[in-house]
C-alpha cells in the first residue's frame, strides 16, 4: 500500500453539514473503518477520501450531493465495491468522499402479478435472487460476486453475468430508476412500464455510466417465471470450433432454453483446483476444453415425460457421435449442479490466491468468431513470451470472453509488467480487427480510460463528454472514471 497519500482535507465546516443530515451512523471516518471502502477488493489499487458518507435514503443522498456541489467536492458513488475496473475507488486529486450505499439495501415492493421488485441501490443481488425465489419468481443476474455486490453497481456497469445469453445485460432487466443528479435533484423515473415512448430514455443514460453522471437510489426489476425444470452439464469438448457448433444446436435441442453456456479452459481449471479449496473435477478426462451449460424451463415436469434432463441427454448423445463432445456428466442434484457453477465461480478467486501475475481481457465479439479469436489471441501471447499461459474462458453464449494470461513460471511481477503493455495492444487491436469491444462487463473505471480514448471514434467520445458536460458540469461526479475531459 502506498504510503506518501497526502490527506484528503474538506471545507472547513462541510462534515458537520453533512453530519446533520446522516448522523454518527452515516459517517465513517479514519484509516481502520474506511480502508474497505477506498481499496479495491482485488488489492490493486489504494485511494483515499476524507470520508466514507452512508446516507439512509434518497433525500438525504439528496442533500449531501447538494452540500458537495456548492462546496465543489467530488463524489465516488459506490455499492457493494467489488468492480474490477476501479470505477468505484477514490483516485481523484482534491476533496473528495466516498458515498456507499451500503445502508440503502431493502426490497420495497414485489408485484408477483406485474412481475417486478422495486429495491434500494444497496440491496445485495443475492438477496434480490433469494426474495424472487421465495415469490416463485427469478431476477436472472448471477455473478461470481453476487454475495457482495449490490444492484446499484450491477446497473452502473450495465453486468453481464452467465444468463445474459438468455435473459439480457443488466439493462435490460430494469423498468424504471430513481436516480439522484449531481445538482442534488431527484429524478423519479420509478415507472414499471414495458412500453414508454416519451422522448429520450433516460435511464440508460444512467446504466453504464458507472456513476458519472448521477446515483441511482432506487430501481424497478423486471422478474421472470421461477424455472421449475433445470439441467446442467459439465462438458468435455473437442475444441472451441466445437463448442460453438454445440451451443447453435442446444438452441434448438433445448426448444430455445439454453440459459447459461460457459467455455472452460484446463489451465484455468487447474489453477481453481489448486487455489480454492472445495472444488473437484467433475470428469476423469484430463481435456484442455470444457462447456458448462445449464438449460432451464419453468414448465413443471410431468411424470414419465421428457425433461431438461432427457433432452439435454439425447442432445449430448448425438454430439458424441458426431465427435463434437469427448464427454460429458449431467448433474443428478441441485447439490451437483452447484458444484459444477463454483468451479466457473471461483475462478477469480484462484487468480487472486495463486499470486501469479497475471492479466485478464474482459472482451467481447460476435459468438461466430469466437473459435478464431481464440486461436489469434493465445498465439499473439505466445509470439510475445512462448512461456505464456493463456487460459481464454467465459460465456460462450454471449461472445463475451476473459482472455486471461499467466506468466511464464518464475517470472516476477516486475518483469511481467513490462511486457504488460505490449500485450494489452496486441490482444485490443486483435479486438478492433474483430470488431469487438475491449470492455464487455467490467466497464472502463480508472483502468481503461486510455484504452477507451484509443479505440472508440473521435464522434463518440465527443458525444460521451457532451453528455458528461451537460448533466455534470462541475466534474463533481466520479471524476476520472470513463473520460478525461
Amino acid at each position: 500500500m502506498p504510503d506518501t497519500l497526502i490527506p484528503v482535507m474538506l471545507p472547513a465546516g462541510l462534515l458537520d453539514r453533512i453530519r446533520a443530515v446522516v448522523g454518527d451512523k452515516g459517517i465513517l471516518e479514519g484509516a481502520n473503518d474506511t480502508q474497505s471502502y477506498v481499496n479495491d477488493w482485488r488489492g490493486a489499487l489504494f485511494g483515499q477520501a476524507a470520508a466514507v458518507v452512508r446516507p439512509g435514503s434518497a433525500e438525504e443522498v439528496s442533500q449531501v450531493v447538494r452540500l458537495c456541489s456548492d462546496a465543489g467536492v467530488a463524489i465516488v458513488p459506490q455499492g457493494g465495491n467489488t468492480g474490477l475496473m476501479g470505477g468505484a475507488t477514490p483516485l481523484g486529486k482534491g476533496p473528495q468522499i466516498v458515498m456507499s450505499m451500503t445502508r440503502m439495501n431493502q426490497v420495497l415492493a414485489v408485484d408477483t402479478a406485474g412481475y417486478t421488485m422495486t429495491v434500494e441501490s444497496g440491496c445485495i443481488l443475492k438477496t434480490i435472487q433469494e426474495t424472487a425465489a421465495s415469490h416463485d419468481r427469478l431476477f436472472p443476474l448471477s455473478l461470481g460476486a453476487e454475495g457482495s455486490c449490490a444492484i446499484g453497481g450491477n446497473l452502473s456497469t450495465n453486468a453481464g453475468g452467465v444468463q445474459v445469453l438468455h435473459y439480457g445485460n443488466a439493462r435490460h432487466l430494469v423498468l424504471g430508476l430513481e436516480v439522484v443528479l449531481p445538482d442534488g435533484r431527484i429524478w423519479n423515473g420509478l415507472r414499471a412500464l414495458k412500453k414508454d415512448n416519451t422522448g429520450y430514455d433516460l435511464k440508460h443514460i444512467f446504466m453504464g455510466a458507472e456513476g458519472t453522471l448521477g446515483i441511482i437510489t432506487k430501481a424497478v426489476l423486471k422478474l421472470w417465471p421461477k424455472p421449475k425444470d433445470v439441467a446442467t452439464a459439465w462438458v468435455a469438448i473437442r475444441d472451441p470450433d466445437a463448442a460453438l457448433e454445440v451451443l447453435s444446436g442446444a438452441h434448438g435441442a433445448s426448444e430455445d432454453n439454453v440459459t447459461s453456456c460457459e467455455l472452460l479452459h484446463r489451465t484455468a481449471l487447474d489453477n481453481v483446483f489448486k487455489w480454492v479449496p472445495g472444488n473437484t473435477d467433475p470428469l476423469p478426462l484430463r481435456n484442455t476444453w470444457f462447456l458448462l451449460m445449464e438449460w432451464s424451463s419453468s414448465r413443471t415436469k410431468a411424470e414419465g415425460a421428457e425433461g431438461m434432463s432427457e433432452k439435454m441427454e439425447a442432445f449430448l448423445a448425438d454430439c458424441m457421435e458426431r465427435g463434437l463432445v469427448l464427454d460429458a456428466v449431467i448433474a443428478q442434484s441441485q447439490a451437483q449442479a452447484k458444484a459444477m457453477w463454483k468451479i466457473r465461480e471461483d475462478h477469480a478467486h484462484s487468480g487472486k490466491a495463486s499470486g501469479r501475475p497475471g492479466a485478464s481481457y474482459d472482451i467481447s465479439v460476435a459468438v461466430a468468431k469466437i473459435p478464431a479469436f481464440i486461436e489469434k489471441g493465445c498465439a499473439a501471447g505466445l509470439d510475445l513470451l512462448p512461456a505464456i499461459h493463456p487460459h481464454p474462458f467465459g460465456h460462450m453464449g454471449d461472445g463475451n470472453l476473459h482472455f486471461g494470461f499467466g506468466a511464464p513460471d518464475g517470472m516476477d511481477r516486475a518483469t511481467w509488467h513490462k511486457y504488460t503493455p505490449e500485450l494489452t495492444r496486441r490482444i485490443h487491436d486483435l479486438i478492433a480487427e474483430f470488431d469487438g469491444s475491449i470492455s464487455a462487463e467490467h466497464g472502463i473505471g480508472s483502468e481503461k480510460i486510455a484504452e477507451l480514448e484509443h479505440y472508440r471514434t473521435r464522434i463518440e467520445l465527443d458525444v460521451m463528454r457532451a453528455i458528461k458536460r451537460a448533466v455534470d458540469p462541475k466534474n463533481l461526479m466520479n471524476p476520472g472514471k470513463i473520460l478525461r475531459l
